[in-house]
């Protein structure tokens, strides 16, 4: 039986300040793209990749900072791919993995005229670039992972698909809000009840009936069904030295259970010429409109870029 249409409000309030256009892609899905600041050739662009089953939405309080601390204008492209957000659902369930994902990252790129980019990948997003890497080097001025690299800590997808199964099995309004309360509370101590129920926007809408209806494509968490608690997923070290092609960064937050310490610290031991930071009192996906987290970044874009002109020249 096929899937029923997945539906997003058009008023939803996650979105409000994304507008997007779409991009056709191979499969027949269209990925949604919004574009901050002005694309140039003398800036390189930074293009976000969303986790998981996640969207753009996470990346809008640092879009609008990083566009102010880079001089108005930067270029930062968010990017919905196939199953998330705003973008269309892919046809085949089985379609859905980090190497079409990349692939589909490449049209993109092409269709926006980007021929080389800054990669900000959080969790999936990260994988996805690190495979972009791996089959279109050239494409990769620099990369900066968030909560990613190339080894999934099992008990954090465990999780993942226990707490949505659990919230979008209740039912009414106040009652689901408690629900994602109590759920992200643990991965942001002290954050307020508003900013809460804000995060919960960024994943899930309230339908008339009161009920969580998820802004991707709930195939994406069935793929996830086999994984097991205990289980050790397989390393893909050779994708992440694949990054060796351009600059990297690499940054954790202190409560993610996406990305283990000891990973990260093999990562770092793996790229010492990384820049190298930590998140703290934060979890997965990174809240990431703190000032100093995205002048970190912008300090490495900005250096990374006047190093590629400094080659180009």
């Amino acid at each position: 039986m096929a899937a029923m249409p997945r539906t997003v409000p058009a008023d939803h309030p996650a979105f409000a300040a994304l507008l997007v256009t779409h991009v056709a892609l191979a499969a027949g899905a269209r990925a949604a793209v919004h574009v901050a600041g002005q694309l140039s050739s003398r800036r390189l662009p930074v293009v976000c990749i969303p986790g998981y089953q996640r969207n753009m939405s996470d990346f809008t309080a640092f879009a609008a900072y990083f566009r102010r601390v880079g001089g108005g204008d930067w270029p930062v492209v968010l990017l919905d791919l196939p199953g998330r957000g705003r973008a269309d659902d892919r046809k085949k369930a089985g379609d859905y993995g980090s190497q079409v994902d990349a692939a589909d990252l490449a049209s993109v790129m092409a269709a926006l005229g980007i021929s080389r980019a800054i990669i900000l990948g959080q969790g999936h997003g990260g994988q996805v670039a690190m495979t972009l890497a791996a089959r279109h080097p050239l494409l990769i001025a620099g990369t900066v992972l968030l909560d990613s690299g190339p080894v999934t800590d099992s008990r954090g997808i465990v999780r993942l698909r226990s707490n949505l199964a659990h919230v979008e099995a209740l039912r009414g309004a106040k009652v689901v809000t408690a629900g994602f309360r109590r759920i992200l509370g643990g991965d942001y101590p002290g954050l307020p009840d508003d900013r809460l129920d804000a995060l919960m926007g960024r994943s899930h809408f309230l339908d008339r009936r009161g009920r969580a209806r998820p802004l991707y494509d709930t195939r994406l968490i069935e793929a996830l069904a086999s994984i097991n608690f205990d289980d050790v997923l397989t390393a893909q070290w050779p994708m992440f030295d694949a990054l060796t092609c351009a600059p990297l960064m690499l940054l954790r937050t202190q409560l993610t259970d996406q990305l283990r310490r000891e990973t990260f610290d093999e990562m770092t031991r793996r790229r010492p010429d990384a820049v190298a930071l930590t998140i703290a009192g934060q979890g997965s996906p990174a809240l990431f409109d703190q000032r100093e987290e995205i002048e970190a970044v912008a300090e490495f874009v900005l250096h990374t870029n006047a190093r590629a002109l400094g080659r180009a020249a």
